[in-house]
């Protein structure tokens, strides 16, 4: 379960694999506007309103939990770019359509196999640590320390790159050394070289969460 919540909460502050963007980040000039530091504090704040405030209502509708993760953290990801990588060598031999429907579908697998870890939030759960250096555009890294709750403090890093739009998005979760894109995409590459992208893509689709899981699994990931 603590991979679960430590995982949740890093998707929902920045990074799985983008829809309406929550209330206090509206207009997209002013997200723009902030830093990747910004950018973590906002969401962790409204986590804490969002998740902490409402597991009574949102153990009982697990689609509105969904909801919440997505309108929390995906106008701040950034899509493409992760899918790409995710992919690794397997993207540039795939066409733009397969890459959109794989990054669609690889999302919502992992939004729906780790919401259900936010439910185990709690308020103030996400400590960012203070930004120090100068920011790069292609690589720039938040650290964060998340209570697990058990008594336990985990660290979860976000990358971040500034895109074409001037917006910094989130592309890549670190969680106690273990990036997400590095972990996925040996996984992705291992089941591409099994079934081919199209089967992966259509597994997705139709098994969601359960081909994930069973990925996950075939591909031995770390973390445990």
């Amino acid at each position: 379960m603590m991979r679960h919540l430590v995982f949740a909460i890093a998707v929902a502050c920045g990074g799985a694999l983008a829809a309406p963007v929550c209330a206090q980040q509206a207009a997209p000039q002013a997200a723009a506007q902030q830093t990747p530091e910004q950018v973590v504090q906002g969401i962790a704040k409204q986590l804490d309103a969002d998740v902490a405030g409402r597991k009574a209502e949102l153990q009982k509708n697990r689609e509105k939990l969904i909801g919440i993760v997505n309108q929390v953290f995906l106008p701040h990801f950034d899509v493409d770019y992760a899918a790409i990588l995710v992919l690794g060598q397997h993207a540039r031999e795939s066409s733009p359509e397969q890459r959109a429907q794989f990054a669609k579908a690889f999302y919502n697998s992992i939004t729906h196999r780790y919401a259900e870890g936010l439910l185990n939030y709690t308020n103030g759960a996400v400590k960012v640590l203070p930004y120090s250096g100068d920011l790069n555009a292609k690589r720039s890294v938040v650290r964060t320390q998340v209570a697990t709750g058990d008594g336990k403090t985990v660290s979860v890093d976000f990358a971040f790159r500034k895109t074409a739009s001037g917006e910094w998005k989130a592309y890549d979760v670190v969680i106690e050394g273990i990036s997400y894109i590095t972990n996925y995409r040996n996984q992705v590459d291992a089941e591409i070289r099994k079934v081919g992208l199209d089967q992966l893509i259509k597994n997705l689709q139709t098994q969601g969460d359960l081909a994930l899981k069973e990925m996950e699994q075939n591909g031995k990931p770390h973390g445990g």
